[in-house]
């Protein structure tokens, strides 16, 4: 059974001032996907997230989502679009201000169709998603160490129930314990919620955990994608110098 397409980026280049940064890159995403979107440091991959998430518009392309051309949706489309999203930052992106509880309530108010009440539960179901107690609401990003951080960010991703998951560098700072403990909270949950997941990692490992297929980087363009056993057999130098110690924690 063919799988809708949630993500096409056709012919995408992008630009800081006069450096290109994506020339002519090309990726589809179908539903259900886990897609490890790995490539050298300044390559790009954060931006691409950030061109799917519409917070920076491309030089050039087409970037459809969920099949509507999302460069070119009204405003309210957008925003109906960008309610199916979600993503994950690196650092977590906390508002350092606001509580646990209004840090995840935060999206959920922003609809403005929703009282406090429905909101609390909501908030609190979120938290025990993510594995968290309902008194960790109170606390500040301050208060939390960096697996909370996460967890809380994550709850704040999902708050919309969003059918698109974007993932920058998840397990980054995280100790290896707490890395696999996410990793496997994120597996739970694309499984039990059908995400379709794109995220960057430089961690192998959680990429082997979690990704059913591997975009590659490099040259200002994808230049791979595929399951990971196809992707590591590509004769490109990037993919045989990335792979070429760590294929064990691939396979």
């Amino acid at each position: 059974m063919t799988r809708p397409v949630v993500v096409e980026l056709d012919g995408i280049s992008s630009r800081f001032d006069q450096t290109l940064i994506h020339h002519n890159l090309n990726l589809r995403v179908d539903a259900g996907q886990i897609v490890g979107l790995l490539g050298e440091s300044g390559s790009g991959k954060t931006t691409l997230l950030r061109e799917i998430l519409g917070l920076w518009r491309p030089a050039a392309g087409v970037i459809r989502l969920f099949g509507s051309n999302f460069l070119c949706c009204g405003f309210s489309e957008q925003q109906a679009i960008r309610r199916r999203l979600g993503m994950l930052f690196q650092q977590g992106a906390l508002f350092s201000a606001l509580s646990v509880f209004d840090n995840i309530a935060f999206p959920l108010r922003e609809l403005r169709c929703l009282d406090e009440d429905w909101i609390r539960r909501l908030v609190l179901l979120k938290l025990d998603m993510v594995e968290m107690l309902p008194s960790h609401a109170r606390l500040t990003p301050a208060e939390l160490s960096g697996g909370m951080v996460k967890r809380v960010a994550l709850a704040r991703a999902l708050s919309l129930e969003p059918e698109l998951l974007l993932l920058d560098e998840p397990t980054a700072g995280l100790d290896p314990d707490r890395s696999r403990n996410f990793v496997e909270l994120l597996a739970s949950l694309q499984k039990s919620l059908g995400l379709t997941v794109i995220m960057v990692s430089h961690d192998l490992a959680t990429i082997a955990s979690l990704a059913t297929h591997v975009a590659i980087l490099a040259e200002q363009h994808i230049v791979a994608f595929g399951t990971k056993e196809a992707v590591m057999t590509l004769d490109h130098p990037f993919v045989s110098g990335f792979f070429s110690n760590e294929r064990h924690k691939l396979l």
